[in-house]
């Protein structure tokens, strides 16, 4: 746990690109509600918060809208999504695969399918972490839920 002003207070993702469909909103509502219970987030250069972050898409990057828990302004940064689009891709298909096999299929195949998709997402987390360096320093369970947030966003778009 990161220390108290280091840390995300609030997480809003931008809704003027709607919504998605139940399986992805649920995951979106655990990721914020985790996020906001445990995390270490900490804008480089800045002397702490707890901050409020807000993400969007904005012409197909992602932008990470960062304010104090008082609305003061802390950073934007905006990150090109090129470098997520292959893990992106294939962390959906393999979550529609544990969607459905949930609903259908035995317990040895849907942790099979669950372990495929903890490593995709694990190399989605380590590519967000790599792209915040020398910007924001996250912890990797913070990372885990921001690509959560990522994913979400970039499928609703």
């Amino acid at each position: 746990m990161g220390s108290a002003v280091y840390r995300l207070c609030d997480v809003v993702l931008d809704d003027s690109i709607g919504r998605s469909t139940p399986d992805v909103e649920h995951e979106r509502a655990v990721a914020i509600f985790d996020l906001v219970e445990e995390n270490s987030f900490e804008p480089l250069g800045h002397a702490g918060g707890p901050y409020k972050l807000k993400l969007s898409l904005v012409d197909a990057k992602l932008v990470l809208g960062i304010t104090t828990d008082q609305g003061e302004q802390v950073a934007t940064h905006i990150l090109s999504l090129t470098p997520f689009r292959r893990i992106i891709k294939d962390y959906f298909m393999i979550c529609e695969s544990y969607y459905e096999a949930i609903r259908s299929s035995t317990p040895s195949r849907i942790e099979a399918i669950d372990m495929g998709r903890r490593g995709v997402h694990n190399e989605g987390s380590q590519t967000l972490m790599d792209r915040l360096d020398g910007k924001i320093r996250v912890d990797f369970d913070t990372a885990r839920r921001l690509f959560t947030l990522v994913c979400v966003l970039y499928w609703r778009g």
